[in-house]
Formats: C-alpha cells, structure tokens, sequence
C-alpha cells in the first residue's frame, strides 16, 4: 500500500480519527495500524515520536484490537483537545503483557474538574471498561499545561 494512499484512508471527522480501510494486523503488524491513526496528527504539525521493542511480540488479534482502538481514542483527544506539538507512542512488552503508552506535551486538563469547563465524553471511559474486562489496566494521567498520558497494558497469557 502506498503511503499516500493510506494517508488518505485515515481522516478527522469531527475530531475523531477514523480509518476507512480495514484494519490488517498481519500485513502491517499492530504498530503499522496505529501510526497509520496518527496522519492527522502529522498533518497539523504534531511530530510523532515511536519507541517500540526491536523483537515481535506475537499478540492475539482480540487484544491487539483493543490496543489499537484504545490508540484510536487517545490519539483523538490529543487531536481534538491537546494542541499537541509532541506525541509519544509507546509499545513495550511487559511481565506477561503488552502496554501501550501515548503521551502528549499539550493543553493538558483537570480529570476532577465537575464544573463544565472542559468537554465530558465517554470515550476514555468506555475504553477503561473494555480494558478493565480484559483483565488489564488503564490510567489516564493529565493535568492543565502538563499533557496528558493515556496508558494501556492488557495480559498476554
């Protein structure tokens, strides 16, 4: 697949990456699928940053598909909210699983904040959920002007 032509296939709507073609673990590996989520990010001007294990990690496609749309509502928020000049994607393995990091240097907010002052989705929520019945973890770590850092780790085993 050509670069172009995939970049095309990924697109904002409304602040939500979507990506048109279908999502192909085996010919692009699980890294591939989500930096292929990150173009609008590039787009307007966020460099991306990766670190990922030199070694493959053989990761079954249930969990491999919630990791990459667990990346798909981060990577929107940063997009969305963060103003986002950096953004750092991480997949590591670890003890018996696999984790995915996707931190961001932008605007950043207050998880506690009640009072209406920044948008209420239920996106990072519902995330959790799925990932919590995964039997993983998902913190999400912001305060405003510090970025945000949205991390994921789902057992391989």
């Amino acid at each position: 697949m050509k670069k172009a032509q995939a970049a095309n296939e990924v697109a904002a709507i409304h602040g939500v990456i979507t990506d048109q073609a279908p999502v192909d673990f085996h010919a692009l590996g699980l890294a591939g699928c989500i930096d292929r989520l990150a173009a609008p990010l590039r787009e307007q001007g966020t460099t991306v940053r990766w670190e990922t294990p030199h070694h493959g990690v053989e990761i079954p496609s249930g969990t491999a598909g919630l990791l990459y749309h667990a990346a798909q509502e981060a990577l929107s928020n940063a997009l969305k909210f963060a103003g986002a000049t950096e953004l750092t994607v991480r997949l590591a393995a670890v003890h018996h699983g696999i984790r995915l990091t996707v931190a961001d240097n932008g605007a950043g907010f207050d998880r506690n904040d009640r009072t209406g002052n920044r948008p209420q989705g239920f996106g990072l929520f519902l995330m959790s959920i799925a990932v919590h019945e995964a039997g993983g973890t998902a913190t999400v770590d912001s305060a405003p002007g510090e970025g945000t850092c949205v991390t994921v780790t789902l057992p391989l085993d």
